[in-house]
């Protein structure tokens, strides 16, 4: 078991972000892309010259992807759409929920096909397994692939395209599934991870060339690196409580970027835990996947 000191993680943008999520590094730009869905801001960080370009898009953004033709697309409170960063402008694809007020979409990323894939939460209400995992293809197709979540999370695919993980945040449960790249298919849902009391909850993940799944687990201030097999074999300690995801970036992809989240925090917890809402980030022995971009 590997435990890296808080001491060793660096803040590489100073924010008060309300809830940063949905990290995604450009290769070709060498720059994170991340949103705050309820600051409604989308984001790209340039780590050479340490900028940060917000822009306010007056909606909640909650994951994005970039698209091998330019631009976005992303899942927001109102569905699918495409998004010109550029222009700050949204092209509307659909809205598989739209008759689940209480729901939004909230993680979501590509797979290596190409197809973008999301997941929905329970918002409002009574916390009820309504939620569910969609996938929208080239052609700006949407279907369907899992239900019964309350707040899904953990989207990630091992690097043979055979497995697909998905979590659940108020479960709290980490899925494993089959998964066959060729159809999208996904198939023979087991327990990847389960959590104590003591353990917090499952958020974003991420995994590296070695098919180990990195998550950000809120309430116990820390990232664990999960085996293939579901164990632990390494833990990073964090100056906050509560990070929301993260990601591989830099000229290496051995750079874990992270993001972090401010929303509801007391003073007093603000006082306590400055870097609350920062970008936090440093470099370690494991290797990132290059993020895949979505073909519609």
């Amino acid at each position: 078991m590997q435990i890296i000191s808080k001491s060793k993680v660096q803040c590489i943008y100073r924010n008060r972000a309300l809830l940063a999520e949905s990290p995604v590094w450009s290769e070709n730009e060498e720059c994170l892309y991340w949103v705050d869905i309820e600051g409604r801001t989308f984001n790209r960080f340039d780590p050479n010259i340490s900028k940060n370009i917000a822009i306010n898009t007056g909606i909640r953004v909650s994951a994005l992807a970039l698209r091998k033709t330019g631009g976005f697309i992303v899942a927001t409170e109102t569905g699918f759409q495409l998004y010109n960063s550029t222009k700050n402008s949204f092209t509307p694809i659909g809205d598989p929920e739209n008759n689940k007020p209480n729901n939004r979409f909230n993680d979501g990323r590509c797979d290596r096909a190409g197809r973008f894939w999301a997941g929905t939460m329970v918002e409002k209400g009574n916390q009820t397994p309504d939620a569910g995992l969609y996938c929208i293809d080239g052609n700006l197709t949407y279907m369907k692939k899992h239900e019964e979540i309350i707040l899904a999370n953990g989207l990630a695919w091992s690097p043979n395209n055979q497995t697909l993980y998905l979590a659940d945040t108020r479960h709290p449960v980490v899925w494993a599934f089959d998964f066959d790249i060729d159809s999208g298919d996904i198939s023979n849902q087991r327990i990847f991870i389960e959590f104590g009391i003591n353990d917090g909850v499952p958020d974003g993940a991420t995994v590296d060339t070695d098919g180990c799944y990195w998550l950000a687990q809120p309430r116990s201030s820390q990232i664990c690196r999960y085996t293939p097999e579901g164990r632990i074999d390494t833990i990073i300690e964090l100056p906050v409580s509560k990070p929301t995801m993260c990601a591989f970036g830099g000229p290496s992809l051995n750079t874990l970027y992270i993001t972090t989240n401010s929303l509801g925090f007391s003073k007093k917890e603000l006082e306590n835990q400055p870097l609350a809402g920062s970008l936090l980030g440093l470099e370690i022995k494991a290797q990132g996947l290059p993020e895949p971009k979505f073909i519609g």
